[in-house]
């Protein structure tokens, strides 16, 4: 699950699903109904979170589908966008995950001494795969998706906010790296010229100031 590890890095509020993984690139070959109780757990932990955030309620006992339906339906997209008709797709598939859990688990019912030995050979190779894949591919999706509408929103926030006689630290740094441009008798320093002509571009490199001095 590189990709979704590669996400998490980058995004650490996120590091806590690290325990999933780990779980279920253990269990993978000697215990596939292990690695898809967690798969199942994964896709649910990541749903209720943004829902939780976007402050969505799920009821009692929801189904991983009716979690990420909502999940998807709480980041904006409606009934009719193709985004939500594959996520809907994908919720479906995340539902079988937690079936076929039920299915071949080793706990989940009792088995028979026959049946416990049996149980992995009942899913083969190439669908672990695709079903792993697919775990992780709709996971990557939402957690991306999600960061970048909760960037893009404190961005047009900070857009609407941030004066710029109140960013004396970055302007300083900013007149230091460009220093001050002139025009006949006038001279501006490159940070107000910056800020007056591509706010956007201002408050992006301001944010990237102030993440770096963090």
């Amino acid at each position: 699950m590189d990709k979704l590890k590669t996400a998490i890095e980058e995004y650490r509020s996120w590091a806590g699903l690290s325990t999933y993984i780990d779980r279920i690139e253990t269990h993978i070959e000697i215990d596939f109904s292990h690695s898809l109780e967690n798969a199942k757990a994964l896709l649910e932990s990541i749903g209720k979170e943004i829902c939780d955030k976007n402050g969505v309620e799920l009821g009692v006992k929801p189904s991983v589908n009716s979690i990420l339906k909502k999940c998807f339906s709480s980041m904006g997209y409606a009934n009719g966008t193709l985004v939500n008709q594959v996520s809907s797709a994908l919720a479906t598939i995340a539902q079988q995950v937690g079936e076929l859990r039920n299915d071949i688990g080793l706990t989940s019912h009792g088995k028979s001494l026959e049946e416990i030995k049996q149980r992995n050979s009942k899913v083969d190779v190439l669908t672990k795969d695709f079903l792993m894949d697919t775990v992780e591919t709709v996971c990557v999706f939402i957690i991306r998706n999600y960061e970048s509408k909760k960037e893009k929103k404190a961005t047009e926030q900070l857009e609407g906010t941030l004066d710029y006689w109140e960013a004396d630290d970055f302007n300083e740094y900013w007149d230091d790296s460009y220093g001050e441009f002139k025009m006949s008798d006038y001279s501006y320093p490159a940070s107000e010229i910056l800020f007056n002509v591509d706010k956007q571009a201002y408050v992006n490199e301001y944010k990237a100031y102030t993440e770096t001095e963090e």
